[in-house]
């Protein structure tokens, strides 16, 4: 495995014989951190333990098993409290309470190294009562300016940049050099399969934390209207897949410099696994949309995106465009050219 970069990477609680521990010994190496959710506290995706009313009652006793396990290899843990919305409970003590008695509970059974969190007042209360528990800004916060940070500078230790900038190197070196300066650390998320610039995007992050009530209702469609589910299932747009913020684990060496860790998304994706081994080994054969998350494979198949089809040039196009994407066609050019694998 290649040195430099290590990975922050999603668990999951896993339904078949293979645990997530498994998976984290395996590339122990090159993994820096684990993160998680809490059991069905609300987050940046679903519940963990209910589905649709049915509880996994084993659940809460499996991850603190794996969560230990991770802690004795030496892997950092980093608590999920991400959530966009906490409806009527934004603003309260409720809320602040139950973030303390989580936080309370996991420092005495495993140990927390960092908290992520989305809402200000999840912070406030973090800060205020667990101030040496690095808080970092959620990659959903959308930071990507030296404003945005300065604005929250009192409540977050380190930040997720807004990954539509992924590929903005001249923006990275400008927000790395002022989180170095003023003590913070940055983060990306390299292998996102959302849509940049999302318009809906908040209203989708709405929904997921609030996906028990959502799902348990009888509603009037199964997709979001606008989002990338429903945008990505006409053919016609398919080529603007890799107009994207994702980087090809090929391409995940350029960020050394700027990121030592590197937040991999994996927690609902079918195949983990294979996910962390190609950023690992910086090399990938296969579908690209299968190791992005959320994947989009099943909207196009049978046709896949070829990662060993793009061409050399790629990386250094890619990061050195305008993101002028409507008079640009190389994106669009590169999609032709692979004949969709």
């Amino acid at each position: 495995m290649a040195d430099g970069i290590k990975f922050s990477v999603g668990y999951q609680l896993m339904d078949e014989e293979k645990i997530f521990l498994d998976i984290v010994k395996k590339f122990r190496k090159k993994i820096d951190e684990v993160y998680f959710a809490w059991l069905n506290l609300p987050s940046g995706r679903g519940p963990i333990a209910d589905k649709i009313g049915y509880i996994n009652w084993e659940a809460q006793k499996q991850i603190e098993y794996e969560l230990k396990q991770f802690k004795k290899l030496g892997i950092k843990l980093n608590l999920l409290l991400n959530a966009s919305c906490w409806g009527d409970l934004s603003l309260s003590t409720v809320l602040a309470n139950n973030v303390i008695s989580i936080i309370d509970y996991l420092g005495q059974e495993t140990g927390i190294d960092s908290i992520t969190a989305f809402s200000p007042v999840i912070a406030y209360t973090i800060k205020k009562n667990f101030p040496d528990i690095e808080i970092r800004a959620s990659v959903n916060m959308r930071i990507g300016t030296i404003t945005a940070m300065e604005q929250i500078a009192e409540l977050f230790d380190s930040f997720v940049m807004q990954r539509e900038y992924n590929r903005d190197f001249q923006r990275i070196e400008i927000l790395k050099n002022w989180c170095k300066k003023n003590g913070k650390k940055l983060s990306i998320l390299a292998n996102s399969g959302c849509i940049n610039f999302c318009p809906v995007q908040t209203f989708h992050d709405n929904v997921i934390s609030h996906e028990i009530e959502v799902f348990s209702k009888t509603n009037i469609m199964k997709d979001i209207p606008g989002n990338c589910w429903t945008y990505y299932k006409k053919r016609e747009n398919w080529n603007t897949l890799l107009c994207n913020s994702w980087i090809r684990p090929e391409d995940i060496h350029y960020y050394a410099d700027f990121f030592p860790v590197v937040k991999l998304a994996t927690r609902i994706n079918p195949e983990p696994e294979k996910v962390i081994e190609a950023y690992c080994i910086e090399k990938y054969k296969g579908n690209l949309l299968d190791i992005l998350e959320p994947s989009h494979s099943g909207l196009l198949f049978p046709y896949i995106i070829d990662n060993t089809k793009f061409p050399d040039d790629w990386f250094l196009k890619s990061a050195a465009c305008g993101k002028n994407c409507e008079e640009c066609c190389y994106c669009k050019d590169v999609f032709v050219q692979q004949k969709y694998g």
